[in-house]
C-alpha cells in the first residue's frame, strides 16, 4: 500500500496546521482512467482552517494547491477540496 495519502496529509497539516484534515484516497474508483494510467492518485480532502476565515473559495484552494504544489501531476491527479473556515462549521 502506498504512502502517498499519509505524504499528503502530512504536507497540509504542517502547511496550513488545520483543526482537522480528512483525506480519503478514491483512486481505485478511478481505476482506468487515463490519470491513474500515469500512477498519480485521486484524492478528495476536507480541510478546517483558521488560514481561510475571511477568504473566498478560489483563494482558499490555492492555499491548499500549494501545500502540495510539487505533487500534483506527479503523485496527485485529482484532487476535490472542501476548504472550511472554523466560523462556518455547525456547533
Amino acid at each position: 500500500m502506498s504512502d502517498r495519502p499519509n505524504r499528503i496529509e502530512k504536507r497540509l497539516k504542517e502547511t496550513l496546521q488545520p483543526l482537522s484534515c480528512q483525506l480519503q484516497d478514491d483512486s481505485a474508483a478511478h481505476h482506468g482512467h487515463a490519470g491513474a494510467a500515469s500512477g498519480a492518485g485521486h484524492f478528495s480532502v476536507k480541510i478546517v482552517c483558521y488560514q481561510f476565515e475571511g477568504l473566498n473559495r478560489i483563494s482558499r484552494h490555492r492555499l491548499v494547491y500549494d501545500a502540495v504544489g510539487d505533487m500534483m501531476h506527479t503523485e496527485i491527479h485529482a484532487l476535490v477540496i472542501v476548504a472550511l473556515a472554523p466560523s462556518e462549521i455547525p456547533t
